[in-house]
């Protein structure tokens, strides 16, 4: 009989790291490759330069890294709170036994990366004030000397010297060559543009390329070419694609032209219509003089055929009368006002003499003032017998001492 404890087979025990590794192993084959829509949540930036974070959705969440070498590649700023979708795989972290997604690449969820990107960098200029009217320097009438950034080959450049051309013969084009489209492009614009302040012989910008995609026309809205127009010291036209394509550098540029073309119109005027307008002016300015001259000869001509420059003797002689008039009537005025002053000032003197003490005096009156504090004496009963007083007259006064004091009423 067969013993059944030897038929029994001893489970296999597995380590840690084995299990780990059969989970790595399982996850990643089978799921390589992973688009994930979510929330982004509890963003780190590591001092290594590498995100970590997680994606939410209501019911679950799960890790999240994405490497500085593919962080540095997003047009977009990552932010709490924002809707993505990522693009990468599931791998396992063995140290903790923890899943997560590796992201390789990532956009904002329901709209272009792109186009994230540029609403993002336009929100962060305009709170900065970049775009503010009185940051706007005015663009000069007649420039001498015009200084074009933009690609030697594109069609940018044919549109603005042609037009300039024929619109302004004698002005002065000088390109710094760039290129508009690429990773390059924008260090290249900022830079040009950096260097035309540097050489400062040019009376005005004009930055920009022809037409072409968002990606194509994208150098043109980035932060190191807004910050290069914002701080030139020339006046910036932004020429940008067509009509219809709005870059960063347009809000950012003392002007903003549709086209290349229209850059050009904008920056020179037309020598043609110039002309016209001075033949126009110069016509007005003859016609006025004439009109001036012709008023003029007529006012003198009433003048000399007037009565008082043919009788200029009568007029002076009635002058002269009319002044003889005026004199009279004045001296008489000056009387009249005289006498009632003289008429007043005697009923004021009439008034202050009847009030003068002296003359009270002179009827027989005297003052009487207690020698001791110099108080003069209205009442018998202000003073008691032996009391010092001293009584002026109207001419000299007294000394003498109280004997005896009748008090009356």
């Amino acid at each position: 009989m067969m013993d059944m404890e030897s038929e029994i087979v001893e489970p296999k025990i597995h380590t840690v790291s084995e299990i780990t590794r059969e989970i790595k192993i399982l996850l990643e084959t089978n799921f390589e490759y992973v688009l994930v829509e979510g929330e982004i949540s509890n963003l780190k930036r590591h001092s290594s330069g590498h995100f970590y974070f997680s994606l939410k959705d209501k019911e679950a969440q799960i890790p999240c890294v994405m490497w500085r070498s593919r962080n540095q590649q997003l047009r977009f700023t990552a932010e709490d709170g924002m809707k993505v979708i990522a693009h990468g795989r599931i791998s396992l972290y063995e140290k903790r036994g923890a899943y997560q997604l590796d992201v390789f690449k990532m956009q904002p969820a329901g709209i272009g990366e792109l186009q994230f990107a540029l609403e993002q960098l336009k929100q962060k200029l305009h709170e900065e004030g970049l775009f503010e009217e009185e940051h706007k320097k005015p663009v000069p009438m007649f420039p001498a000397r015009i200084g074009i950034v933009t690609s030697p080959t594109g069609a940018a450049i044919k549109d603005l010297v042609n037009v300039i051309n024929r619109r302004s013969p004698g002005t002065e084009l000088i390109l710094n060559p760039v290129k508009v489209q690429g990773d390059d492009a924008a260090p290249e614009i900022a830079r040009a543009i950096e260097e035309f302040n540097e050489y400062g012989q040019v009376d005005v910008l004009v930055v920009g390329r022809g037409g072409g995609s968002l990606e194509d026309l994208w150098a043109f809205n980035e932060e190191i070419v807004a910050r290069a127009i914002f701080n030139s010291k020339i006046p910036v036209i932004s020429a940008v694609g067509h009509e219809i394509d709005y870059s960063i550098s347009d809000f950012v540029a003392d002007l903003r032209a549709p086209t290349p073309s229209a850059a050009a119109e904008l920056a020179v005027p037309d020598r043609q219509e110039l002309q016209s307008k001075i033949r126009y002016m110069l016509q007005k300015m003859v016609t006025r003089i004439h009109s001036e001259i012709s008023f003029n000869q007529e006012k003198i001509k009433n003048i000399v055929n007037s009565y008082a420059f043919r009788r200029p003797a009568d007029m002076v002689r009635q002058y002269e009368q009319r002044l003889d008039e005026l004199t009279r009537a004045l001296e008489t005025s000056q009387k009249h006002r005289l006498r009632l002053l003289r008429e007043r000032t005697d009923s004021i003197t009439q008034k202050l003499n009847a009030i003068n003490p002296e003359a009270i005096f002179k009827r027989g009156y005297s003052i009487c003032y207690n020698k001791e504090d110099g108080s003069i004496v209205r009442k018998a009963k202000q003073l008691a017998p032996h009391d010092k007083i001293n009584v002026k007259f109207s001419s000299g006064d007294i000394s003498g001492t109280v004997d005896e004091v009748n008090k009356g009423d």
